[in-house]
């Protein structure tokens, strides 16, 4: 199999796994294994389509880029990517839309910082993560790769409002009339005002610390020299 086609059969094959899992088959095999045995054969599963998908992105061939990449969209990516660090960091505590018991307490608190933002902040994290790729590393393989990560993370989040309605019923029914998917979409309808979106510090800083070490490691891994570090040193 050619390496691009291997790639965009990994991919497929990610993708797949995931939204089958999490959705048609979710509910027979949490039935038979227990909530904690899904959830091992899920990371098992997870794990080992991105192990494939890593693989084969890595045997494509060097491609020349598709555009010319300058500082101007470096500084573009960089800061798409601190962002996404804000939001990934501000998902981690009082979120309902992770599998925790204390899901439906959270979704009566009032959405401030990230939340705010967006009801689904971890998976805009992915996506803009991997949007923020393919302007800084244009080439056919960083493009379907990237494509995957937000395709999944967009349509996951789609999924995961449809199942979370399903199993907290009005608490997040609630949650998600007092948030928008899109984000920044309620403030620019004037429905919640700006003032609520100022992230609260373990979003604000544990995102700069996250930015600063993910751009830092880049660079020590043998990649592209990224984030401020391109700039500094």
């Amino acid at each position: 199999m050619q390496p691009m086609s291997l790639l965009i059969t990994t991919c497929a094959l990610f993708v797949g796994s995931h939204l089958v899992l999490s959705h048609p088959l979710r509910h027979g095999l949490a039935s038979r294994l227990g909530e904690r045995g899904f959830q091992i054969v899920y990371s098992i599963v997870a794990i080992a389509t991105f192990i494939m998908l890593v693989q084969a992105w890595r045997g494509v061939p060097p491609e020349p880029p598709l555009w010319a990449v300058g500082d101007g969209l470096w500084t573009v990516a960089s800061v798409i990517v601190l962002f996404a660090s804000v939001l990934f960091m501000g998902s981690l505590i009082g979120n309902p839309a992770l599998p925790a018991p204390s899901a439906a307490a959270a979704a009566q608190s009032a959405p401030r910082g990230v939340f705010a933002i967006t009801r689904h902040p971890m998976m805009w994290a992915f996506a803009l993560w991997a949007f923020a790729h393919v302007l800084v590393m244009p080439t056919n393989a960083q493009i379907v790769l990237s494509a995957t990560i937000l395709f999944l993370a967009l349509v996951g989040s789609a999924g995961q409002d449809v199942k979370k309605a399903r199993l907290m019923g009005d608490a997040w029914r609630h949650w998600a009339a007092r948030t928008s998917f899109v984000p920044f979409a309620r403030q620019v309808s004037g429905a919640t005002p700006w003032g609520d979106t100022i992230p609260r510090p373990h979003a604000l800083f544990g995102g700069i610390v996250l930015w600063l070490v993910a751009t830092w490691a880049h660079g020590a891994l043998g990649y592209m020299v990224a984030g401020i570090w391109r700039w500094v040193g």
